[in-house]
């Protein structure tokens, strides 16, 4: 179904995934898995507005509720969209691209979370390297950004797997204790090198107004 609001309707496709714009049905297939507990397995994720660490219904109440405000901050320097997962048509997580001071800079980086029985597939990569060719390919960001706590080795492991470089650490809070964090970065001379020719974008151009890309 076609979207009024143009970032709905934007799709990127690989030969494993979909990452699908996360319009309301959507954000309803994913409450399950919000629900069964996506924060309930080492490594902790972070701190986050949309916090997977409180009790249910509380959970998925400020889950949406965060991915509603994010929708709606939206300027030509400071903007976030957010994907829906898809593999055969179900949905496994989320994948999200943040942009702040883009019409500046053209940074963005990314965050990410799957379904506790979808992890070890080789699915966090994929869905990565999905967002990092939106972003390059489709919104002409200058540089992508990850970051990710010392522990958690599988999204360390994809950033070093998808070209990226450590770009220092800094601190930050999972379950309201402080932790210290891996920062990477991703030029787009470097992704350029390994960009893949396999992952199609839809619906892009009805979105640059959208986000204030010329």
């Amino acid at each position: 179904m076609a979207h009024t609001y143009p970032p709905l309707n934007v799709e990127v496709r690989t030969p494993r995934l979909t990452l699908a714009g996360a319009s309301d049905e959507l954000l309803e297939r994913l409450v399950p898995l919000v629900r069964a507990g996506v924060a309930d397995a080492e490594p902790w994720p972070f701190d986050d507005p949309i916090s997977f660490y409180a009790d249910n219904p509380e959970r998925e109440w400020r889950w949406l509720r965060g991915i509603w405000a994010g929708r709606a901050r939206v300027s030509p320097d400071a903007w976030r969209l957010y994907f829906a997962v898809l593999v055969d048509g179900e949905p496994v997580g989320m994948q999200d691209l943040i942009a702040t001071n883009f019409t500046r800079f053209g940074t963005v980086s990314s965050f990410s979370w799957l379904a506790p029985g979808s992890r070890g597939q080789g699915l966090g990569k994929e869905m990565r390297a999905a967002i990092l060719h939106l972003a390059f390919a489709g919104l002409g960001a200058r540089e992508a950004g990850s970051d990710a706590f010392m522990d958690n080795k599988a999204s360390n492991r994809i950033s070093r797997a998808l070209d990226y470089e450590p770009n220092g650490t800094d601190w930050d809070t999972r379950r309201g204790e402080p932790a210290r964090i891996q920062q990477w970065r991703l030029t787009r001379e470097r992704w350029e090198r390994t960009r893949r020719p396999d992952i199609a974008l839809t619906g892009v151009e009805e979105c640059l107004p959208v986000l204030g890309i010329d």
